[in-house]
């Protein structure tokens, strides 16, 4: 069965998704693989990424919306439960994986006017993730809107092109490196560095 959550709610990464379009190497790795590069070469740490909280925005699969019945009472509750628990931790960065998850969000923090099942384009995903950057603030929520999937198809091409309105430019490549640049601006502000043990100047130095 899929975990609820992982992570710890009190990190300032928080990322939320659709249980049917769960988080796995192929949609998430190839992004914080990215960042950390980016990251690393300018800064020489990475991000402790174990303790990045991962949520799914409903528990029970079968409530997550379709075409004929969008938003039922049980995904409102969900909703306010989430909402509860967002307002009390205030994560920094907040991704969401897909369309279902980014509306999902937007109902949390009540962002109008509230879109339908096939509103979220690719193309309209990658125009809010432009927005995220250009309005990126470290003294609120920012919410990220990220694919759910980039698979290896025909379509691969079309679908980051569309997301990254560049023809040359890979999607996990695009991303990662303008998510990379508002990290490293805040990086004074971001609770999120691999801490490395302080070696001890009165350790004792044994001669063979």
């Amino acid at each position: 069965m899929l975990k609820r959550e992982s992570g710890e709610r009190e990190y300032p990464i928080w990322i939320l998704f659709n249980p049917k379009h769960p988080i796995s190497h192929d949609n998430w790795t190839p992004v914080l693989d990215q960042i950390q590069d980016k990251v690393y070469r300018k800064l020489n740490t990475r991000i402790d990424s174990s303790d990045i909280y991962f949520r799914n925005a409903v528990r029970d699969i079968s409530i997550v919306p379709n075409t004929l019945n969008w938003w039922g009472p049980e995904v409102a509750k969900e909703i306010e439960m989430f909402r509860e628990i967002a307002l009390k931790y205030k994560p920094t960065i907040l991704f969401s994986f897909g369309a279902f998850a980014f509306e999902f969000l937007r109902r949390v923090y009540e962002i109008k006017p509230e879109k339908g099942p096939k509103s979220w384009s690719t193309s309209l995903l990658g125009d809010e993730f432009e927005r995220s950057m250009e309005n990126f603030d470290i003294n609120k929520t920012n919410i990220i809107p990220l694919l759910h999937r980039v698979g290896v198809s025909a379509s691969f091409l079309d679908t980051q092109n569309y997301f990254c309105r560049k023809d040359s430019e890979n999607y996990y490549h695009y991303v990662g490196s303008r998510l990379a640049e508002k990290i490293i601006e805040n990086k004074d502000r971001l609770n999120i560095w691999i801490k490395h043990s302080p070696v001890s100047n009165n350790a004792t130095c044994i001669s063979p």
